[in-house]
C-alpha cells in the first residue's frame, strides 16, 4: 500500500467516467439530426431539455452547422476530457524556472502563486495555481519538477496526509494573571502596531526557544533560552523586549505556561503588560501559533535547540521575516514592521504633548 501511495503522491485519482451534465453520444446524434432537418439551435435545445448556449457551443467547437458530426464530436470531447493533460510547467520553461526558484527559497506554493501575479501582472503565461504546484510535486508523472523539491516544503512530506485535529493540553497555573479579555480594544483590530504574542517552541527536551510575534506585521523575534524555568526565561525575554522600541512594546499575550512565573517582574522591567489566554485555548493567540508552525520547517521537534545561539536564531528570524505573506498583501513582515516603526518614530518626534498628555506610545493617533 505504501508503494501505491508513493506512486500517486497520496493524491486520490478519480476513475474515468462521464458526468450527467455532459452531452452524451445519443444527445449529439439528436443534435446532428436536428441540424440536418434545418431546426434552429434553440428548438434543438428545447427538445433535449438543455440550455441553448450549451448546444451553440457544442456546434461551434465541432465545425458548425454544415460540418457537425455526432461521432466525431463525441470522440473529440472524450479526448479533450482525458487526464492528466500536459501541465503548464512542462509547456512553459520560464514559469517552471520561477516556481523552482521560489521552492528553493522555501516559499510555499501559495506564496509562489500570488507573488507571480504581483511580479507579472500582465503576463498570463506566468500564472499558476498553488494546487497545480502541489500536484506537480506530489504526483511524479504530472510534471518535470524534481521530486526532491518536496523537501523544501514546510512539512518536508513527499505525499499528502489527512489532517487530524490535535487536542490542546494545558501546562499549569500562575498567580495574579490578567486575562487577554482585558487587553485594549485596539489589539483585536490590529490597527495599532506594538502588540505581541509569545510562546515557547519546544525541541528535544529540555531544549526550547521563545518566539515573539507582532500582531499587525507578523514580525517574528526568536530568543535563545538557557532553560525552561521562570528564572531562566525572564532575563532572556526582558532583554529581547527592551531591544524593541518603546512605542512598539504595548502588550504581550502568552499562554499559561509555568515559564511565565515571573510575569509581574517582566512587566515592571520592560513596561510591557503581560496578558494570559484561557486554559487549553491556543487559538486566542493564533498569530503566534501559526508562526510556530512555520518555524517547524527549520526547527523540528527532535532538534536540540540548545545548539543554536542568538546569532543563528536572528538569521532564522530574518529569513522568516523576509517571506511574503498573503495576509499582508504579499508584502513581507519586515517591510510592514519597518514601515510601522518609521511612521511611529516620525510621529513621536513631531508631536508636542502638553503637560499631563499621553505619552507617544499611548497616543491614539493611529486609531
Amino acid at each position: 500500500m505504501r508503494r501505491h501511495f508513493a506512486a500517486t503522491g497520496g493524491v486520490r485519482t478519480r476513475p474515468a467516467g462521464r458526468s450527467r451534465r455532459h452531452l452524451s453520444l445519443v444527445e449529439r446524434e439528436e443534435i446532428s439530426r436536428g441540424l440536418a432537418a434545418g431546426y434552429s439551435l434553440r428548438a434543438i435545445a428545447t427538445a433535449l431539455g438543455r440550455p441553448h448556449c450549451t448546444i451553440s457551443r457544442e456546434v461551434a467547437r465541432n465545425g458548425g452547422r454544415r460540418a457537425y458530426r455526432a461521432l466525431d464530436a463525441d470522440t473529440t470531447a472524450y479526448a479533450r476530457a482525458k487526464r492528466p493533460k500536459t501541465s503548464k510547467l512542462t509547456a512553459r520553461p520560464a514559469l517552471r524556472a520561477a516556481v523552482e526558484q521560489g521552492l528553493a527559497e522555501e516559499w510555499s506554493p501559495r506564496q509562489i502563486s500570488h507573488r507571480l501575479r504581483l511580479e507579472h501582472p500582465d503576463d498570463h503565461a506566468m500564472r499558476i495555481s498553488h494546487e497545480a504546484i502541489y500536484l506537480s510535486l506530489f504526483v511524479p508523472h504530472h510534471s518535470p519538477l524534481p521530486r526532491r523539491l518536496t523537501q523544501q516544503l514546510r512539512t518536508g512530506r513527499a505525499m499528502r496526509y489527512p489532517k487530524v485535529a490535535r487536542r490542546p493540553t494545558g501546562r499549569g497555573r500562575l498567580r495574579d494573571m490578567t486575562s487577554w479579555r482585558d487587553r485594549p480594544p485596539e489589539v483585536e483590530t490590529r490597527t495599532v502596531p506594538g502588540h505581541w504574542e509569545g510562546d515557547l517552541l519546544m525541541g528535544r527536551r529540555p531544549s526550547a526557544i521563545a518566539t515573539l510575534v507582532e500582531r499587525t506585521s507578523r514580525y517574528t523575534v526568536l530568543v535563545a533560552l538557557p532553560g525552561l524555568k521562570g528564572e531562566d526565561v525572564h532575563p532572556a525575554l526582558a532583554g529581547a523586549l527592551n531591544e524593541i522600541p518603546t512605542h512598539l512594546r504595548r502588550s504581550l499575550t502568552w499562554d499559561r505556561g509555568r515559564e511565565m512565573s515571573q510575569h509581574a517582574r517582566l512587566s515592571a522591567d520592560t513596561g510591557c503588560p503581560v496578558y494570559f489566554c484561557d486554559p487549553r485555548s491556543p487559538w486566542q493567540r493564533g498569530t503566534n501559533e501559526n508562526t510556530n508552525r512555520l518555524l517547524r520547517q527549520y526547527l523540528p521537534r527532535a532538534a536540540d535547540l540548545r545548539q543554536l545561539d542568538q546569532a543563528a536564531l536572528d538569521a532564522l528570524a530574518a529569513r522568516l521575516n523576509g517571506r511574503p505573506r498573503e495576509v499582508l498583501g504579499w508584502r513581507t513582515p519586515a517591510e510592514v514592521y519597518t514601515a510601522a516603526t518609521t511612521a511611529l518614530e516620525k510621529a513621536a518626534s513631531t508631536v508636542t504633548l502638553p503637560t499631563g498628555a499621553l505619552t507617544p506610545c499611548e497616543s491614539p493617533w493611529l486609531s
